[in-house]
């Protein structure tokens, strides 16, 4: 397992750096047309079905206040429990962190595909110019309740793990994005504007 190059130094959000509703409200307009081009940056569609969307700590943060302002949490109680459930997904240096969508829009879709996908969250693997192959590793919080033998689920939570060799090589481009599940087998080269994007999450 890579070692994050910075392991003092956490990311993570905390209770001061979520605002109130009506602090949020004042700038939500500003805040959404931020998060809208922050997530064109990192989200890549691979084949028909899956997309997978790199996330950090804008996009959690954007997260959780959308979270609270529809739910209408005011209390810490609340929010500290929103900061439990998203600040997981945000990576360290070394490391990237990724929401795996599987998107269908039928009822057929889901009954065709959700069994026949079983095991995509550990088929993540991001490929880099030399070769070397970096796999997903599925999040542990949510691996047991996401997986199950006979379907999958529509959602996974994943991160990849580098060493700074391989964040240099992946630095240098013609990087792949590639799932090698036996029923969904595909790959796709990462936009050179992604790549840079996710540079500022491997490095320190």
């Amino acid at each position: 397992m890579a070692t994050p190059a910075n392991a003092v130094s956490s990311r993570k959000l905390k209770l001061e750096d979520i605002l109130d509703l009506r602090a949020y409200e004042r700038i939500r307009e500003e805040s959404r047309a931020t998060s809208i081009e922050t997530k064109r940056k990192r989200r890549i569609g691979l084949g028909t079905v899956v997309t997978v969307m790199f996330e950090n700590r804008q996009t959690m943060w954007y997260q959780i206040q959308e979270m609270i302002r529809s739910e209408k949490s005011m209390q810490d109680e609340q929010v500290m429990e929103e900061l439990h459930a998203y600040n997981p997904l945000i990576p360290e240096a070394g490391q990237l962190s990724a929401t795996l969508f599987i998107e269908l829009t039928s009822e057929e879709q889901m009954r065709e595909w959700l069994p026949k996908l079983v095991g995509i969250e550990s088929s993540m693997l991001i490929k880099l110019s030399d070769g070397t192959q970096v796999r997903c590793i599925t999040d542990e919080a949510h691996a047991e309740q996401l997986t199950r033998d006979y379907i999958t689920a529509a959602v996974h939570y994943i991160r990849f793990e580098f060493t700074p060799e391989q964040v240099e090589k992946f630095a240098a481009g013609g990087a792949y994005l590639v799932c090698d599940h036996p029923a969904y087998g595909e790959s796709i080269e990462l936009p050179a504007f992604t790549i840079a994007e996710l540079l500022a999450d491997l490095r320190p």
